[in-house]
């Protein structure tokens, strides 16, 4: 008599970078989330002396006009995820949008929106942002809008070039000849076959806005005063380094950790969705 025994799918494992990425992000998106619960203290309020050192009381020592740097990094997380985050989400949804569109409309769409975002493109970035933010309102929405703006050109020239492939495709041709539309082209054919591009520029576009949002705030056109944020703290606490005060590279610190964190799952989510492709394709 023969007992058959039922294997149970064997669970997908993480490999270790990305398991300790999954843990930092996650780490850092609950502190964001629930920043105002998770503080010691207020966003603006002096609870000591200035720089003081890392205590029972106070973790990380104070800043430079005696607040809590713990509860400032705390408050600080929540601002620069936030708007790192929406602009990251307009630039992909503006720039996949136009070039999956200017490849499948072609002609002179496509050729008045390949020379408008090299145009923009041959401006650096940091400067044309800068010149930018100087003349407009300094407030969230402006900085949101110009940082995803510009960075929808790069998701634009990625989106488009991989549209321009998929579009030559026998599916896509089989899709025209039925008679679909322009509408079920992009986002029933490109889109579901361009994501796993898409998603590996989806991390590294995030990053690039933290990064980008922190040199702003350090510059003095990002983050305004009394908000917080990594790259304004930097700023703040800048002069202690002089004195041997940890103040700023806290917040460069915890700047690097998400980024590296970031990048390690972007990379684990390209694989596997570029390994569930492939075994797929062998059934």
């Amino acid at each position: 008599m023969s007992v058959t025994t039922t294997r149970r799918p064997a669970l997908p494992r993480i490999p270790i970078g990305a398991a300790i990425g999954l843990f930092f992000t996650t780490l850092f998106g609950i502190t964001a989330v629930f920043a105002p619960l998770l503080a010691p203290h207020g966003l603006g309020e002096i609870v000591g002396d200035v720089w003081l050192p890392m205590s029972a009381e106070h973790w990380l020592g104070t800043d430079n006009l005696g607040r809590d740097l713990l509860s400032r990094m705390i408050y600080g997380a929540r601002t620069t995820i936030f708007i790192a985050a929406v602009a990251t989400a307009i630039s992909f949804m503006l720039g996949s949008l136009l070039g999956f569109t200017a490849a499948v409309v072609g002609g002179w769409f496509d050729l008045v929106m390949s020379r408008l975002v090299d145009l923009l493109m041959s401006i650096p970035t940091l400067i044309f942002a800068l010149v930018v933010l100087s003349v407009l309102p300094s407030n969230l929405l402006t900085l949101i809008l110009v940082m995803g703006i510009l960075d929808a050109t790069r998701v634009y020239r990625l989106s488009r070039a991989v549209a321009v492939d998929i579009n030559v495709m026998d599916f896509v041709e089989a899709a025209k000849l039925r008679g679909e539309g322009r509408a079920w082209i992009i986002f029933r054919e490109i889109l579901p076959n361009a994501l796993s591009p898409l998603v590996s520029e989806l991390g590294l576009r995030f990053i690039y806005a933290v990064l980008f949002l922190s040199a702003l705030s350090f510059l003095g056109l990002g983050v305004q005063p009394p908000e917080a944020d990594w790259g304004g703290m930097v700023k703040e606490n800048k002069d202690g380094i002089v004195f041997g005060v940890p103040a700023a590279l806290i917040p460069a610190a915890a700047i690097a950790a998400l980024a590296i964190s970031v990048n390690l799952v972007a990379d684990w989510i390209l694989n596997r969705t570029t390994s569930l492709k492939g075994g797929r394709g062998n059934v």
